[in-house]
């Protein structure tokens, strides 16, 4: 018998807020010392009220809108009451059964690989998954096992914690692998939470169930946690996958119940039985007032959006030309699509959008690489690219000597004329000068003119390999190639 997967995504977002959720204590930990970004609130003393934080109440709906999500005009908060450690309260402020938005879907594109970029939406092979929901809450603490106990980290309890729960629409771990990438970027893009898994900033958890292909009812499933990174996403779910058609397949039964994926060991095991929705005994929280979202305002948070990645790939295509690929690569990040795009728009009269695309995917994305940088600390000016390539159309230099240009610039955030004047790199296209260099490496090189002479191609390759070392590589090449070609004749 032949098995289905069906998975849903439970991803929970820290935001990029400056305070807490429900006090003013600030939010960025990150590095702090342990317990000492704490406050009665989110310590839990007797008699604190919380107040919300309306840049993150705000956030989220930016996010839903993002998501294409509903913004019902009410909204509140509940408690979820449950006995771990890991909050002070013995509570959690929550949203159960009102929450910021509902209805939305976010689309996947399956036609690529996982080592290429993927065309997201310009090409066929787009699976929408349905949004179930994106609430916002508090997070819990944090705890650190040392052995036989436990220490307890309350800097982190009370930091803004957005949850987007997906619908069961999910059928491998590489879709989810996918969804949780496709989802990351869009935070990030809209600024509302850095997306560092490793951090914790970001993290996933999973119900996953099997059934016989063609069934209509869902599978019992369980819940996989602590996957802290999309390749663990991805050998989690297909591991536990396999597990439960395994478990069918020799006649058992599937228990509902919480596992974790144990990266080390290349599996997950069960950590307790799964909660309902009544075990956590939700009431509506008595110490905040009711979100109202009217229309006027919910049209205000909508303005705020940028241009989302999808519409910049499909206007990129469009606008300038590009391929579905480089739109993917030059989409990926939003600073480094804006960069692009500000670059595009400086170059000189008949510089090709493509040609600027071309030096900031490639040269640019190398010298990034090795030197381990973001864009926001590179110091060739977006206006810089496409003066380096006017040189280049001109004449004045060679592709081989804008490259190494470029290296300075990148280095040294000069501009391409000034270091083209400084080493003095102009490009050779004057056809006696050049006429003189070549009859030297013709006369220095019978052998291979007289197999060029023979009718070999490549030996006039190496000629013109020999005029460039000869100049330094400020020949022009193509002007070389063509005088080659006259005296050899």
């Amino acid at each position: 018998m032949d098995y289905e997967v069906v998975i849903g995504l439970e991803v929970h977002a820290q935001l990029l807020t400056r305070s807490k959720m429900f006090c003013g204590d600030s939010a960025d930990y990150d590095g702090a010392p342990p317990n000492t970004h704490v406050c009665p609130i989110c310590l839990g003393m007797p008699g604190v009220l919380p107040v919300i934080n309306a840049q993150a109440v705000e956030y989220t709906v930016m996010t839903a809108l993002a998501l294409n999500c509903q913004i019902p005009e009410f909204a509140k908060f509940d408690r979820k009451n449950y006995p771990y450690p890991d909050l002070m309260k013995g509570y959690q402020i929550s949203q159960y059964d009102l929450p910021l938005s509902v209805n939305g879907w976010l689309e996947i594109d399956t036609s690529g690989s996982s080592s290429a970029p993927l065309s997201a939406g310009l090409e066929g092979g787009t699976r929408r998954i349905g949004i179930r929901r994106v609430h916002l809450e508090e997070d819990t603490a944090k705890l650190v096992h040392m052995g036989g106990y436990s220490l307890v980290d309350v800097n982190r309890s009370g930091v803004p914690l957005m949850e987007i729960v997906s619908e069961p629409d999910i059928r491998s771990a590489e879709e989810a692998r996918l969804y949780l990438i496709k989802l990351r970027q869009i935070l990030r893009w809209i600024g509302v939470s850095s997306g560092d898994m490793e951090a914790g900033a970001l993290r996933c958890d999973a119900n996953i169930s099997v059934r016989p292909k063609g069934a209509t009812e869902l599978g019992v499933k369980t819940e996989v946690k602590n996957m802290n990174s999309f390749r663990a996403v991805k050998l989690a779910l297909e591991y536990e996958a396999q597990r439960q058609i395994d478990i069918l397949k020799r006649g058992g039964t599937i228990h509902q119940e919480t596992r974790g994926w144990v990266e080390s060991e290349g599996r997950t095991v069960g950590q307790r039985s799964k909660e309902f929705a009544h075990d956590y005994r939700y009431f509506p929280e008595p110490d905040l007032p009711p979100l109202v979202h009217t229309r006027e305002r919910v049209a205000e948070i909508r303005a705020k959006l940028p241009e989302l990645p999808d519409e910049r790939r499909r206007r990129f295509v469009a606008a300038y030309g590009l391929s579905a690929y480089d739109a993917e690569v030059l989409t990926a990040e939003r600073p480094v699509s804006d960069y692009f795009e500000a670059a595009v728009k400086a170059a000189p009269p008949g510089v090709e959008p493509k040609a600027v695309a071309n030096w900031v995917a490639g040269e640019l994305f190398r010298l990034m690489k090795a030197q381990e940088v973001g864009i926001d600390a590179v110091q060739v000016r977006p206006a810089q690219i496409g003066a380096l390539q006017a040189l280049v159309q001109s004449g004045n230099i060679s592709i081989s000597m804008a490259k190494m240009v470029f290296d300075e610039m990148f280095a040294t955030g000069k501009d391409a004329t000034i270091i083209v004047r400084e080493r003095g790199l102009t490009q050779i296209s004057d056809a006696d000068q050049l006429g003189d260099v070549i009859d030297q490496v013709i006369a220095g090189n019978p052998q291979a003119a007289a197999d060029y002479r023979s009718g070999k191609e490549v030996a006039l390759r190496f000629l013109v390999g020999q005029v460039m070392k000869a100049t330094r590589g400020q020949a022009n090449p193509g002007l070389a190639t063509e005088i080659l070609q006259g005296k050899l004749k």
